[in-house]
């Protein structure tokens, strides 16, 4: 029977996560680094990905590369994807991590700026996957989609006061869209032998928005049984328990990380 430091171990993993260097990305990359895995670090932001890249290599003695990346087309995943196995060898893990969206009511958001976010939170999500399910036949690798708490519940109207804060509705849809179709890629990608599941944080607001609007975060902390909003740290072991041998026996789940947030 294998020890649990070695069922969480991640040594000649190859990764590939997209959003890798913003806030949230940015810790899984450390703690996948931390296991051993080889990272591909995507986002529209070659030069952020690079600097993170040289980084995670110099602290954990793991390679690590970065890609400029516009995930909402095809060819540059493509060509991403086969940069990386041409460099690594394979892939093993697909994480799709990359978010970015329009802050708008009901209310104010536009056509244009819906179908921007759910191409950006969903469709995106459905390419990466389309690209990548080939090598991932080829290793029984696995998918972590990062969904959200807003995927499952609604956002408490009362609470979002002014445009700089309010929660789109684009973003929930394109997430519990995320969350859905996470549970049909594990069960029409199982015959593969690949583990598909889904991570649903929440609330993580950045750290200025506790600066900018103290009685907003108060809010937050309110609404959750831990009495306090996530830090990125609080991701790192869930992100290397769905990725690794860890948790081989699981798969179409979506694990909240919310403090409890949705469960009263």
């Amino acid at each position: 029977m294998k020890k649990l430091q070695e069922m969480l171990s991640l040594e000649g993993k190859v990764v590939f996560i997209t959003g890798g260097a913003g806030y949230l990305g940015t810790a899984m990359c450390e703690a996948l680094a931390e296991q051993g895995a080889s990272l591909a670090i995507v986002s529209r932001d070659g030069e952020k990905c690079e600097k993170l890249a040289a980084r995670i290599t110099a602290e954990y003695g793991t390679p690590a590369m970065g890609l400029g990346v516009n995930i909402l087309e095809p060819e540059e995943i493509r060509a991403a994807l086969k940069k990386v196995v041409d460099a690594y060898g394979k892939l093993d893990i697909l994480i799709n991590n990359a978010w970015s969206g329009n802050k708008n009511s009901f209310d104010s958001i536009s056509y244009e700026h819906w179908r921007y976010d759910i191409d950006m939170c969903l469709n995106a999500v459905f390419y990466t996957v389309k690209e990548a399910a080939e090598y991932l036949k080829l290793t029984q690798g696995c998918i972590l989609n990062t969904g959200s708490m807003y995927g499952h519940v609604a956002p408490d109207y009362r609470i979002y006061d002014g445009v700089h804060l309010v929660n789109p509705p684009s973003y929930g849809a394109a997430k519990a869209g995320v969350i859905q179709l996470t549970k049909y890629l594990a069960s029409f990608l199982s015959p593969h032998k690949i583990r598909v599941n889904a991570l649903s944080p929440g609330p993580f607001p950045f750290p200025e928005t506790g600066v900018n609007n103290p009685n907003f975060w108060k809010t937050l902390e309110g609404k959750n049984m831990m009495g306090r909003c996530g830090a990125p740290e609080d991701l790192k072991g869930a992100v290397v328990l769905l990725c690794s041998q860890a948790g081989s026996y699981m798969t179409g789940q979506n694990i909240c990380v919310d403090g409890g947030w949705a469960a009263w």
